[in-house]
């Protein structure tokens, strides 16, 4: 039973009053002293003197400035002596004695218009509170609790209620029954017992199995042994955790705005975790607060420190970025005050606080602890608002620890085989020709591929899984130009073909294209097979605002993926695009390329499972089954049943240019051309280079898999600059005062 000691075990707050103040349990819950009962002995400010003070004389008298008379102030020691309303030892020399005494109704206090009186047992207990020097205390809040002396049980109480005298805490819980006229209810039978103790230790009933061990347990310390078994269960941490995660404002939505998903439940499970390992108070404590300053900081300290993350967030677009960033920094400041401290801090946004010894500075002080995160104030609506780091699984995670150096060695043995390769294609460009460029890649799984030189006004050819096929051209499609110049000008569906395209999401595939769209920010699908609104299931070879990007869904979007590339293309020029899949149905297992080079993602839905996307549409070029047209031109579309290499699709997108440059006199060749020539030698010729970048690629790829399969944990991260804050006047954002650095009051 001693398993939970000086830990997160959060007892039940028994709060009696003889046993932090020392009296008996009979002042405690009996009726207060009749007016036969002078001198009052004993007496204390807060439980004796304060709720009179309260009562009668602070409404204009106490905190409250605005309702505050004759500029007197009753609540605080100090000021009470200045203004002679309280001369301590003498209460016939002290002016608030003789106002409450008086019989004049206009020096009497209170007013008698105000309906209150002090009754003469009170004006006693005022009286020979001065006489013993009118020692006031602070709120019982900030006093260390001090044990009482338990009640005496008289034997023939203790013989009738045996198990009653053996618990500190029971002999007061007993005193008070019997002055009620109460008696103790029955002792709970071991079944009873077994399962309040379940529910109140893991939110559960215990177990068949359990419950049955407990219950043939006869043995001592049978209950005992009973509860630590409840206490090893993890339902014991997931049920604690309930409680602090209401204590944090833990939710899995932004809270404002749209309320969009964020990934938080890393910080949920490690508040779960901490419980069930009995993580001490005071380390629970720091790393939910600073888990990210921590020297050499772990995973798990940087997600504990998720804690200050918790804060509703916005994206709306009318907001005032500097008042929400007051807000949120106010909110994790009340927060930490109200969970660790015990106070309602926020009194003091607008003016030192009223009741508490707290003022308006101090708020100000303490927030700039909070005001210095990189954490921005628009949370974009996304699920990953950053900072966020990577949480692998935990089988993962050895193997992800060792990736970064593994890493970094692939990267420095492709830098190292750039900077060793000058001579070796030095000595290939003085003899290079146009077939040195290769560029025609091999046709294995090849899909579908248009023939557009080939096609006529009105007649789309195209070779479909070997097979030369023929296309009627709808009135949204034309064709352009002769040869190898020929283009599709496309501003909807072109053509449609019904067995094309009907990949399921474990079916690796790769498409590419020339296109040329004009300068806007429109979107649409070059090429799809996706079923139209509400469930969109299928894919797209997608742009948007000129970003290459892709869809594979099967139910939009509870079970959907999309991406686009970080970079815009150039407007009204060729460029290449080009996306692969490698069947992993996830973002980690795509890429983007724009005129052969990967691209950046932004990854905007990564939560395709194993679900079907075929699509019981027809394939369509230009388009998908009822919206999101393609405006532009279009050349060369092909789809691969395989994943397209990084060199392949170079060697496609950048033949033509590349052919350009090696046709040029290296005369007139600048350095920035022949530094083109040598990215392109490297990519796709220099088989050192290539087997090197093929590593780097495999590692980086395996890092992503690895990521994916994991989740992401929203952490505190300091900004590079000193914390500070300002006062606000009246707590408004805009109306700054004296600059402050962080102070703990």
């Amino acid at each position: 039973m001693t398993r939970h000691s000086a830990s997160l075990l959060l007892p039940a707050t028994l709060l009696l009053c003889g046993l932090l103040s020392g009296s008996t349990a009979q002042n405690c819950f009996a009726a207060g002293p009749g007016p036969q009962q002078p001198p009052h002995k004993d007496l204390q400010y807060n439980r004796d003197v304060r709720p009179i003070l309260l009562d009668a004389c602070f409404s204009c008298h106490g905190p409250d400035s605005a309702s505050r008379k004759a500029d007197l102030r009753l609540d605080q020691f100090e000021a009470a002596v200045a203004a002679g309303a309280i001369v301590p030892g003498d209460p016939q020399a002290s002016e608030i004695i003789k106002r409450i005494q008086s019989a004049d109704p206009d020096v009497v206090m209170p007013p008698p218009a105000f309906k209150k009186t002090v009754s003469p047992d009170q004006q006693q207990i005022l009286a020979d509170w001065i006489s013993a020097g009118a020692k006031y205390q602070q709120h019982w809040s900030y006093l260390p609790p001090q044990a009482g002396t338990p009640p005496q049980i008289p034997a023939d109480v203790a013989a009738r209620f045996p198990q009653w005298a053996s618990n500190p805490v029971d002999a007061f819980v007993l005193e008070r029954l019997l002055a009620t006229g109460l008696s103790p209810a029955p002792e709970a039978d071991r079944r009873t017992l077994a399962r309040r103790a379940a529910l109140d230790i893991t939110g559960l009933p215990p177990t068949p199995e359990l419950l049955q061990k407990f219950l043939q347990d006869d043995a001592a310390g049978a209950y005992e042994r009973y509860v630590d078994s409840l206490l090893a269960l993890p339902e014991w941490g997931e049920h604690r955790a309930r409680y602090w995660l209401d204590y944090a404002r833990y939710a899995d939505t932004h809270g404002l705005h749209f309320d969009n998903f964020r990934e938080m439940w890393a910080y949920r499970d490690w508040v779960i975790s901490a419980f069930n390992r009995n993580l001490p108070w005071d380390q629970f404590t720091t790393e939910n607060l600073a888990g990210d300053l921590l020297p050499q900081a772990t995973l798990d300290q940087k997600i504990a420190s998720g804690f200050n993350r918790c804060n509703m967030t916005t994206n709306e677009g009318g907001i005032i970025d500097e008042e929400y960033a007051v807000l949120y920094t106010r909110d994790r400041t009340e927060t930490m005050s109200a969970v660790w401290l015990g106070m309602t801090t926020g009194c003091a946004t607008c003016h030192s606080h009223k009741f508490d010894p707290f003022s308006q500075k101090e708020f100000y002080q303490l927030a700039a602890f909070f005001n210095n995160t990189t954490q921005a104030v628009r949370d974009g609506n996304i699920r990953d608002t950053p900072p966020i780091i990577n949480v692998p699984r935990a089988e993962d995670r050895p193997r992800d620890a060792e990736l970064p150096a593994l890493i970094s060695a692939a990267r420095q043995q492709v830098d190292a085989r750039r900077n060793s390769a000058r001579p070796d294609f030095t000595a290939w460009l003085a003899t290079a020709t146009a077939a040195s460029l290769g560029g025609e890649i091999s046709t294995d799984k090849l899909h579908l591929q248009l023939n557009l030189p080939g096609s006529t006004e009105r007649q789309l050819q195209l070779n479909f899984r070997g097979t030369e096929q023929t296309l009627p051209l709808t009135e949204s499609a034309n064709l352009e130009g002769t040869g190898a110049e020929r283009s599709l000008n496309v501003q909807g569906t072109a053509a449609e073909l019904a067995d094309a395209g009907n990949f399921q999401n474990s079916q690796p595939f790769s498409c590419m294209a020339w296109v040329k769209v004009p300068a806007n920010d429109g979107y649409g699908a070059i090429c799809a097979r996706m079923e139209p609104f509400p469930r969109h299931r299928g894919w797209d070879f997608w742009i948007q605002q000129r970003r290459v990007g892709l869809h594979m869904v099967s139910d939009w979007p509870s079970k959907g993926l999309k991406l686009v590339s970080r970079d815009q293309f150039p407007a009204n020029e060729w460029v290449h695009v080009a996306v692969t899949c490698d069947g992993s149905h996830k973002a980690s297992g795509m890429q983007l390329y724009i005129n052969g080079k990967p691209q950046g993602k932004n990854v905007e839905n990564d939560s395709l499972d194993d679900s079907s996307i075929e699509a019981a549409v027809p394939f369509r070029i230009g388009q998908r089954s009822d919206a999101s047209p393609f405006t532009g031109a279009l050349r060369g579309l092909t789809i691969y049943e395989r994943t397209l290499q990084p060199a392949e699709v170079a060697a496609v997108a950048s033949r033509t240019r590349y052919l350009a440059l090696l046709e040029k006199p290296a005369t007139e060749r600048s350095e920035a051309e022949t530094g083109e020539l040598f990215d392109f030698w490297l990519r796709t010729l220099d088989p050192s280079y290539m087997q090197a970048a093929s590593g780097l690629a495999a590692l980086e790829k395996e890092q992503a898999d690895l990521r994916a399969r994991g989740t992401i944990a929203y952490v505190t991260q300091e900004k590079g600059e000193t914390a500070m804050a300002f006062v606000l006047q009246r707590g408004e954002y805009d109306k700054r005062g004296e600059q402050v650095g962080p102070e703990t009051p």
